[in-house]
């Protein structure tokens, strides 16, 4: 997938699959790359492990939270410094009980890649904010495999051990989203 996304952000009404019946409506009506991302998350059925440097896009973290209420086991790693950012979303995810862990050091965790029930990898350059559906430059590649996907997979258990105690806790103020 390729961003960013010429047609913009999509439709709510098109991402729960119904028809817009707003006749100026400025949204995209269309599978954008980032309704193929989402639709990916959205068909976890039993894990989501998600080791991202930020996320500042309302929809990406929707989509996540969607899994954690439909029972999926959902686990979330970010940066330190950009978990208390302007915009964030993960205060807001970690509000509803998906367990949160950030580095906690002075260098960044910049990892940008998702697991899916264990076989499907999502990975690239592309960071989960908005500015990057809608202006940078970015790829995520969803592979369907196993093996490559358990590769991740040990390295994001590995990360979820080393930062033990770094858990990052919902207030219940509804987060900091911008």
């Amino acid at each position: 997938l390729f961003f960013p996304d010429a047609a913009g952000m999509p439709c709510r009404l098109h991402l729960a699959g119904k028809p817009c019946r707003r006749a100026n409506c400025t949204y995209a009506h269309a599978d954008t790359s980032l309704v193929k991302l989402l639709r990916r998350i959205d068909a976890a059925s039993k894990t989501l492990d998600v080791c991202v440097f930020t996320i500042t896009c309302n929809e990406i973290a929707d989509a996540v939270v969607r899994a954690h209420e439909r029972g999926v086991k959902v686990r979330v790693i970010s940066d330190d410094e950009q978990a208390n950012s302007t915009g964030s979303d993960l205060r807001a995810i970690a509000d509803t009980g998906i367990p949160v862990r950030t580095d906690a050091a002075s260098t960044h965790m910049h990892h940008k890649f998702a697991i899916v029930d264990g076989a499907t990898l999502i990975n690239g350059s592309f960071n989960w904010t908005r500015q990057a559906v809608l202006g940078n430059q970015e790829n995520v590649v969803i592979a369907r495999d196993a093996k490559l996907a358990g590769v991740f997979a040990k390295e994001f258990d590995s990360m979820w051990g080393k930062f033990r105690g770094n858990e990052y806790a919902g207030r219940g103020g509804g987060g900091n989203r911008a």
